[in-house]
């Protein structure tokens, strides 16, 4: 099976920014057909116009909208705004698009100079938690009610880290195996629909996170890691990964709600 990306597509990816994000939303956008909308959200007012400046420059024949948003405190109804705005600013319904496109990229590593049994302040949890688990599961199901009507693919940005434990990072695996089974979830409950869920795990890649874990870290063999494949320069880069995600996608010989590593 071939998934074919030059459809008519509303396509958001939070997170679009800078990093995965930034280069996922640049090189979707060249795959899609003219007439698509481009939505990115992040909170760098700024830098999503350098995004949005980047891919216009490439593709004249489609609209891109930017939104500053901060995921910690993002509730429904600004979800519901910025789609509704979206539709609005691009002169279309929901359903004049041939799919809706959705990449939940954005997320918070958390505080990785503890461990587990140290990390007791439930404002700092929640917080955590609405950024990364509340306020995706949130996009996702205002998404999901205005384009009820259309084939959608969803993804989400996964991480070794949500199926296998990694010290000091506490924050970072239990949000992301979080946000993963609730993804599992909707697979199985949209499995007879017209709705691809995918988690991607795009591998340790050479971007501000990484460096803020490196440095942070209280797991030293974690430290040494990241170390080493940063001076070997053997660590991923975001194009590297992006690649291989639009081959993921592209080639579609995974059942929906998988979990895709680079390396796999």
């Amino acid at each position: 099976m071939v998934l074919d990306l030059n459809k008519k597509t509303f396509f958001l990816i939070t997170g679009a920014s800078r990093g995965i994000g930034k280069c996922m939303a640049t090189e979707v956008a060249t795959k899609l057909k003219a007439g698509s909308v481009i939505v990115l959200l992040a909170r760098n007012k700024d830098a999503l116009e350098k995004t949005q400046d980047e891919i216009q420059s490439k593709r004249s024949d489609v609209t891109v909208q930017i939104y500053s948003v901060d995921l910690g405190f993002a509730k429904a109804e600004d979800f519901q705004k910025i789609l509704s705005d979206s539709l609005s600013q691009s002169g279309g319904q929901a359903n004049d698009f041939e799919r809706a496109f959705i990449v939940h990229n954005a997320g918070t590593v958390g505080d990785v100079s503890k461990k587990a049994k140290d990390v007791s302040d439930t404002e700092l949890w929640t917080r955590y938690y609405h950024t990364n688990v509340f306020s995706t599961i949130s996009l996702n199901v205002e998404f999901f009610k205005v384009f009820a009507e259309i084939p959608k693919l969803v993804v989400n940005l996964s991480s070794k880290c949500a199926i296998e434990p990694f010290a000091s990072m506490s924050f970072y695996c239990s949000g992301k195996a979080a946000r993963e089974m609730y993804f599992n979830v909707l697979a199985v409950e949209e499995k007879d629909s017209d709705t691809l869920v995918l988690n991607y795990a795009p591998g340790a890649i050479d971007t501000d996170m990484t460096v803020y874990v490196q440095k942070e870290t209280v797991n030293k063999d974690l430290h040494e890691a990241f170390k080493s494949q940063r001076e070997s320069k053997t660590m991923l880069t975001a194009q590297q990964t992006t690649a291989k995600f639009i081959k993921v996608l592209q080639e579609v010989t995974f059942e929906t709600g998988a979990h895709i590593d680079y390396w796999d």
